[in-house]
């Protein structure tokens, strides 16, 4: 906190922040307090009782009338002309604002402080002790008391902001909060140097001084001021006259990385399980705070499954939630990603409005390569069959790549580095810059953990682990690790259902060890088996071209080749070797057990031709007589003789004709 070096002077020139009315009409040595009534210190008896809240103050009308608007409308309008008791249920700033603004009509002095100055100011503004009345009245002097000294005053302002909370809708009206709001922006978003400052930001277990002991407090101007020296002055407001201020340091162009970072702070202090990194206790299905380091923030509380009526401490978390969500920066980066999973994790808690849910899952999905399996880990508080809410990740997962193709088609710079937040967070990004690959790898992670549920559905984990593209992943031994995970867990599951889980997975994206694995898991089926084993030998044969193909044309143009099976074992890795020699093993057991599959099928086969031979004797028809099948013969026969002599009679006519025609005599000639 910081004051500005022109504060005391104006403090000296409005007197310290004591004045007293220049005109009154008793003489009184002061108010004295006996039990819980207020008595002025004089010989005249009093002739009026006003009552507020508890406390009584005996006073005199004619000091009252003179100086307050109020009074004078509630005894000369009453119809009671021996008024002489007034209550006041309702008063702005209570039994301590009228105390002074009594003392104010008496003509004595008041103190005004940072503290008191906005009670009185609505008191005032309530009482009607306004210049219609008398000259430099009490509204006049305050007013300029709050905007020559207070407004001047970072600390000052702070502690009037804060004082306004039990003031509405008096604050409001009287614009006390909003001036006071765009006087912390201002001075939050000033240059601090040449500025007197009493204490920065301080860590969450050291507790603020008070403000009596800023005193010489402030370090020299050439210290260096931290850019986050007013997160925690800020963090003490109540989360309406936070957001105001959060709002109006927006307006003023302030960074929105500080900005992110002061709405954490904001959060660590109001609601210490967004920073608790154990899982949440589920026996009476709430959440205590753990942190010492302020001892004035609301405590988690999850509603309970028995009473659906929220309670008050409930609300009021729900309000911070909401409001926190509504005042985030909209650029990516500005606050961690395990925040804001941290945030939805306590918005899911506390039913916030579903738009805004859907707005803080939009942000968490913008920047979901940043996010740990830890902080996404949210328990399903749907009262759902699941442990955790895997429909939630389906939704990152789609927002993730929705914002990922908007980024690809629109023409925006690349993206900005996130170790500019480092300050703030301390935690680092990967060294991988592909982004799908890292969301893959979590993804794949969270499966693995989930996939120990047994009342997770197959659809569900199959849907999860195929929404990422088959580019996301350079390998999948964590999908592999999932698939296991999740047969171990369901073992009741049939082996259409093992093969319909093993399609998510490419065999030929298994590294050596995975290969091996799953070459000796007895879990996955018989043909996933094989394919893992397929795949395990054709990489390395490629690896063994590949290694060929790359040594030095002028090397391996006079090398002889490879001719044995010894000699290219020699120029393999022994990596290579072990995995070839396992996977030839297996490879040989597999064609045994194939070998007496089919000596079984053969065997199978021919035990069924018997029985259909068998079967096809038993269903032939009785046989018939020889004598009735002899005589049919006969006469088949005898038929078909007859037909052919038939046929054949003329023929044999016309060649006897043609035999016996007589031989061509010569003619003789007479010459």
């Amino acid at each position: 906190m910081w004051e500005s070096e022109t504060e005391s002077v104006r403090g000296r020139e409005f007197g310290n922040g004591f004045f007293s009315s220049t005109k009154h009409g008793f003489n009184t040595d002061g108010f004295q307090l006996k039990g819980q009534s207020w008595y002025v210190a004089t010989d005249i008896p009093s002739d009026l009782l006003i009552q507020v809240g508890d406390i009584n103050f005996h006073l005199h009308k004619y000091p009252l009338l003179s100086r307050s608007g109020k009074m004078n409308r509630l005894i000369y309008d009453s119809k009671d002309p021996d008024l002489k008791r007034i209550v006041f249920e309702d008063l702005p700033g209570g039994s301590e604002a009228f105390e002074l603004a009594a003392k104010f009509c008496y003509g004595l002095a008041v103190d005004l402080t940072a503290g008191n100055i906005s009670g009185l100011r609505c008191a005032a503004e309530c009482l009607e002790m306004t210049e219609d009345l008398e000259e430099g009245n009490l509204v006049f002097k305050t007013e300029a008391f709050l905007s020559y000294v207070v407004l001047s005053s970072w600390r000052d302002s702070i502690v009037v902001l804060k004082s306004c909370e039990k003031l509405s809708p008096w604050a409001e009206n009287l614009q006390i909060a909003r001036r006071c709001s765009e006087s912390i922006a201002w001075k939050a978003c000033a240059n601090p140097k040449g500025i007197k400052w009493a204490y920065t930001g301080k860590p969450s277990n050291v507790p603020s001084p008070k403000w009596n002991d800023l005193k010489d407090s402030s370090p020299s101007r050439n210290q260096h001021v931290p850019p986050d020296w007013w997160f925690e002055d800020v963090s003490i407001l109540r989360i309406d006259h936070f957001v105001r201020v959060i709002t109006a340091i927006k307006v003023k162009g302030m960074r929105f990385e500080l900005i992110g970072a002061a709405i954490m702070h904001y959060a660590a202090k109001w609601l210490p399980c967004l920073i608790q990194d154990g899982e949440l206790q589920a026996d009476d299905m709430s959440i205590s705070s753990h942190s010492n380091s302020w001892k004035g923030g609301f405590h988690m509380i999850i509603p309970g499954t028995k009473d659906d009526n929220p309670s008050i401490q409930t609300k009021d978390q729900r309000t911070i939630v909401e409001s926190l969500i509504s005042i985030l920066p909209p650029q990516k980066d500005s606050v961690s990603c395990s925040f804001l999973l941290r945030l939805l994790r306590a918005a899911n808690m506390l039913k916030v409005a579903p738009a805004l849910v859907t707005e803080l899952e939009k942000r968490v999905g913008m920047q979901l390569e940043q996010a740990t399996l830890a902080d996404l880990l949210i328990p399903n508080y749907n009262r759902s069959e699941t442990s955790y809410d895997v429909d939630l990740v389906q939704r990152l997962l789609e927002h993730f790549f929705v914002q990922e193709q908007t980024d690809s088609l629109s023409p925006s710079p690349s993206r900005r580095s996130f170790s500019d937040k480092q300050m703030y967070e301390g935690t680092q990004r990967g060294n991988n810059p592909n982004p799908k690959s890292r969301v893959a790898r979590l993804v794949d992670s969270y499966l693995t953990e989930v996939s120990r549920d047994r009342n997770l559905l197959m659809t569900k984990f199959q849907v999860l682990a195929e929404a990422l593209p088959e580019s996301a992943r350079t390998c999948d031994d964590g999908l592999y690790r999932a698939i296991d995970s999740y047969l171990k867990a369901h073992p009741t599951l049939s082996e259409h259902e093992r093969k319909r889980l093993c399609r998510v997975m490419d065999c030929q994206k298994l590294s050596v060890d995975a290969c091996m694995h799953a070459a000796q898991n007895e879990r996955l089926p018989l043909r996933v088996v094989v394919q893992v084993l397929f795949s395990e030998q054709v990489k390395i044969s490629n690896t063994l071209a590949n290694a060929i193909t790359l040594k030095d044309p002028a090397e391996t143009r006079y090398q002889p080749l490879i001719t044995n099976r010894k000699t290219l074992l020699e120029g393999t890795p022994q990596s290579f070797q072990e995995g070839w020699v396992t996977a030839k093993k297996d490879i040989n057991t597999l064609k045994f057990e194939l070998d007496g599959v089919k000596s079984k099928h053969v065997q199978l086969q021919k035990e069924m031709e018997n029985l259909q031979r068998q079967f096809e004797k038993m269903s032939k028809p009785k046989p018939i007589s020889a004598w009735s099948s002899g005589w049919k013969k006969l006469g088949k026969l005898t038929k078909m003789t007859t037909v052919e002599n038939h046929d054949i009679g003329p023929q044999i006519s016309t060649t006897v004709e043609h035999v016996r025609k007589p031989p061509r005599r010569w003619r003789n000639s007479i010459s």
